[in-house]
């Protein structure tokens, strides 16, 4: 009989994971055996998934932490360290969209606070936190992008989508440049995922009559659906894959 993936022993940090897709990372990991450390700009939403992951009996740590931040980021990995004496998977799902509308009609200010955390923040996370991954055997790295990476929603979120398209290509460098010290880097390209962030591809009906003719499978992704792709990553039953991006979009077209 086959057995559950087992995380024991092992420290996960997801950042944005107070709510939506992040959240439910956080919890499938806690479920299978990790400890978890959640992020959250906001302390009232932190101590509320913290709450919800301790009812189940995850060991968790909650840390306000802008990701933008330089004096944050560092206080996420000390505190981690601090709680948990290690870091073994490392998930980058905070993103912002500030803009909407076609790429060229996007503020340059916009386009900066998009791509600052949208992708340099990963970066800047990836470097800090990297000491730590690469004295655990097996460590694990997981960007979060988005299928419009792949297929750009040009008229709803365009710079959104080029910045999530920036991510495919840091998960290949990333993944060739630590494989050597045994960090597998990948990347989840979730589709349409009802949660509060996407509910501008969805909330009208016009909107989700649109959403529908792109999903062959006629439903919106719950959070649920994107976790166990990301447990699956950082598990040994994935300790051959690295610089690859699994989308879970419902059969949205994404690439050949």
């Amino acid at each position: 009989m086959a057995k559950l993936v087992n995380l024991v022993g092992k420290t996960a940090v997801v950042t944005g994971s107070s709510e939506g897709i992040g959240f439910a990372i956080a919890k499938r990991l806690g479920q299978r055996g990790a400890n978890v450390v959640i992020s959250s700009r906001k302390e009232s939403n932190i101590d509320r998934a913290v709450n919800d992951l301790k009812s189940e009996g995850i060991p968790v740590l909650g840390v306000k932490c802008h990701v933008n931040l330089p004096k944050h980021r560092t206080r996420l990995l000390e505190k981690t360290l601090e709680h948990f004496g290690q870091v073994n998977i490392l998930v980058s799902n905070v993103a912002i969209n500030t803009d909407f509308g076609p790429v060229l009609e996007c503020s340059e200010q916009n386009w900066d606070r998009i791509f600052e955390t949208n992708v340099k923040a990963m970066w800047q996370l990836t470097k800090e936190f990297y000491p730590h991954l690469k004295k655990q055997k097996g460590s694990n790295i997981v960007l979060v992008s988005s299928v419009a990476g792949y297929t750009p929603l040009s008229d709803a979120i365009g710079a959104y989508s080029v910045s999530k398209t920036t991510l495919f290509g840091l998960t290949k460098v990333l993944s060739q440049d630590l494989a050597s010290e045994g960090i597998r880097v990948n990347c989840v390209a979730p589709g349409i995922v009802k949660t509060k962030f996407s509910k501008v591809l969805y909330e009208s009906p016009e909107s989700m009559e649109k959403a529908m003719k792109m999903i062959p499978m006629k439903k919106l992704a719950d959070p649920e659906d994107i976790s166990g792709t990301v447990v699956f990553l950082v598990s040994d039953d994935a300790k051959y894959i690295t610089g690859e991006t699994i989308c879970v979009t419902g059969g949205m077209q994404s690439r050949l």
